[in-house]
């Protein structure tokens, strides 16, 4: 019986989350059903994060979050493929959040981002809670997180609370964490090129894509201001993808999912690569082969099986014999 990548190539150890390379927000049901649906058009080629932070109307937290389980747990969420945004730490209805989220729809939630963490210890206390609701109310699992970069406290610790059991993602946050700046960094490095090009941003962005992938975490990049020129959205997620290595980028309308999805999808060629990489690699029980001349082992299995499984949640065809290979 050959066996599959993930067996022979991550034994003890943590895989890689193979994710969309995508995270749609939308905060109203109507803007979230609208989601939903163009999911259901798409395919499963991108997360939708239910915001309950923005999106939630002051006085009305309780409401929103209720509606947000209503609808994950209603049939439009057919890929379950949809997460939410919870309120900060300093926000006295954070906790609630958890709890109508966690408690009503911790089957089918797809993780929880946390804002504003100011802390190793914050992210730490608030990552504890989700587990301990999901425990108590028989979500029967551990409920992914992702936690956004977008304070000065959050940058010092990030090594360490990427390390933090849970975490699948690290958002960065580039609008909050300019503002928290003073004024030191413009406004015009909220959009490009001054976000790739001020030395601030750079770095900042440069140590949570570090912290992230040292952790087997994905760094995930932040919004692209341009709302309906997809050129310009393509163009920023290139560039977060190959200048800074970001493998996930947040869309804040329809017409950038497509433009972040194709940036960030792997090439056709590479994906055909290394299909016949992998089965000739199967076929030799993992040992080293030869391809075009060139030796292959376990490290560029790895590398291999992580593109490949990229390419399926970018919606990239696979080879057929690929694709049945491993994944059925």
């Amino acid at each position: 019986m050959p066996v599959h990548p993930s067996q022979a190539l991550f034994s003890g150890e943590k895989p890689f989350p193979a994710i969309p390379s995508c995270e749609h927000f939308c905060g109203s049901e109507k803007l979230i059903g609208k989601a939903l649906a163009l999911q259901g058009e798409l395919g499963p080629i991108f997360d939708i994060t239910c915001d309950c932070e923005d999106g939630a109307p002051a006085g009305q937290e309780q409401a929103h979050a209720e509606m947000i389980v209503r609808v994950l747990n209603s049939p439009a969420n057919q890929h379950r493929m949809a997460g939410a945004r919870i309120h900060d730490h300093s926000h006295p209805h954070w906790k609630k959040d958890v709890d109508i989220l966690v408690g009503g729809a911790g089957k089918v939630l797809a993780y929880i981002t946390i804002p504003k963490c100011t802390s190793f210890d914050e992210a730490k206390e608030m990552i504890d809670y989700i587990q301990s609701v999901a425990k108590a109310t028989g979500a029967g699992r551990e409920i992914p997180t992702h936690i956004l970069i977008e304070t000065h406290g959050a940058l010092r610790d990030v090594h360490r609370i990427a390390a933090l059991p849970s975490i699948q993602v690290l958002d960065f946050g580039l609008m909050d964490f300019v503002s928290g700046h003073h004024g030191a960094i413009p406004a015009s490095a909220m959009r490009s090129p001054g976000q790739f090009e001020h030395a601030l941003l750079a770095r900042a962005k440069a140590e949570v894509v570090a912290a992230a992938l040292a952790n087997g975490v994905v760094p995930a990049h932040n919004v692209c201001l341009d709302l309906k020129n997809t050129e310009v959205v393509k163009a920023d997620a290139a560039r977060a993808r190959n200048d800074f290595g970001f493998l996930r980028m947040w869309s804040i309308y329809p017409a950038q999912i497509g433009a972040i999805v194709d940036a960030m999808k792997p090439d056709h060629s590479e994906v055909e690569d290394a299909a016949n990489i992998l089965l000739a690699a199967q076929a030799a029980d993992w040992g080293p082969i030869q391809y075009q001349g060139e030796l292959h082992d376990r490290a560029t299995y790895r590398y291999f099986w992580e593109l490949l499984q990229k390419a399926k949640v970018t919606g990239v065809k696979i080879p057929e014999a690929a694709g049945f290979a491993f994944f059925g």
